[in-house]
C-alpha cells in the first residue's frame, strides 16, 4: 500500500513541474494567458515543441513506471490521474495550472495505446479542419500552419477525445479501473475547462450561462477565434 501511495504522490509532484514557465524563464520571458501560445509566439517554435514533449513525458512516465514496478491496475491508473491533476492544479502555483490536454492524451495513450490511438481521431480531425484553410492562403498572405489564432475545432476535438476514452474502454471490456479512471479524468478535465481563469470572464460579462457553455465546448469564453 505504502509504495503505491508514494508513487501516486510522486506522480502528482512530477505533474506540477512547470516546464513551460521554465523554458520561458531561460529566455527571460514571462508567460501570461495561454502558456502554449505564449511560449510559441514569444520564445520560439523549438521551445513550443519542447514544452509539449515535456507534457507528454509527464503524462506517460508515471503510468510506465507503475507498470515497471509491477503495481496493481488501480495504482497504475491513479498514478496517471495524479500526474494530470498535478499539471492542472499544482500545489506550488496556488493550484492554478494548465488545462491538462496534452499530458492527459499522453497518460491515456500510455494506459491503453489502443483506445488512445483510436481516440486521437478526434483531435487529428480537428487539426485538419483548422489547418486546411491555412493551406489555401492567397499569395502574399502569411501561412501559419502551426500556431496562429484560436480555433473552435481543436478544443472540441480534445473534449471528444477524453469523452471517448471511458466509452472505448467499456466497449473493449477493459478492467473496471480503466473504465472508472478514464471517466474520472474526463470529469476532471471538464472541471478545469470550466473553471480555469473563470474570474476574469465573470468580470467581463454577467452572462454566466453563455460563459459556461462556451467554456464547456470551446475551452474558453472569448470569441476571438474561428472554426
Amino acid at each position: 500500500m505504502l509504495p503505491a501511495i508514494s508513487l501516486v504522490v510522486a506522480a502528482y509532484l512530477f505533474g506540477t513541474v512547470p516546464q513551460l514557465a521554465l523554458l520561458a524563464k531561460l529566455r527571460r520571458v514571462r508567460l501570461q494567458g495561454d502558456y502554449h501560445e505564449e511560449l510559441w509566439s514569444k520564445v520560439g517554435k523549438a521551445a513550443g515543441v519542447a514544452g509539449v514533449v515535456g507534457e507528454f513525458i509527464k503524462g506517460a512516465l508515471p503510468v510506465l513506471t507503475a507498470r515497471w514496478l509491477d503495481m496493481s491496475t488501480l495504482a497504475v491508473v491513479l498514478a496517471g490521474v495524479a500526474a494530470v491533476c498535478g499539471q492542472m492544479w499544482p500545489v506550488f502555483n496556488r493550484f492554478d495550472g494548465e488545462k491538462g490536454n496534452s499530458i492527459g492524451i499522453a497518460m491515456l495513450t500510455a494506459l491503453d495505446w489502443k483506445t488512445g490511438v483510436i481516440g486521437l481521431v478526434f483531435p487529428l480531425a480537428a487539426i485538419a479542419i483548422r489547418t486546411w484553410p491555412r493551406l489555401k492562403a492567397r499569395p502574399g498572405e502569411e501561412r501559419k500552419i502551426v500556431g496562429g489564432e484560436y480555433r473552435r475545432a481543436l478544443p472540441v476535438g480534445m473534449g471528444l477525445f477524453f469523452l471517448a476514452q471511458p466509452l472505448l474502454n467499456l466497449y473493449f471490456k477493459a478492467p473496471p479501473e480503466f473504465i472508472w479512471g478514464t471517466a474520472v479524468l474526463f470529469i476532471l478535465i471538464i472541471i478545469r475547462r470550466l473553471t480555469a481563469g473563470l474570474a476574469g470572464d465573470l468580470k467581463a460579462s454577467r452572462d454566466i450561462k453563455n460563459i459556461l457553455i462556451k467554456r464547456l465546448l470551446y475551452d474558453r469564453a472569448t470569441a476571438r477565434w474561428r472554426l
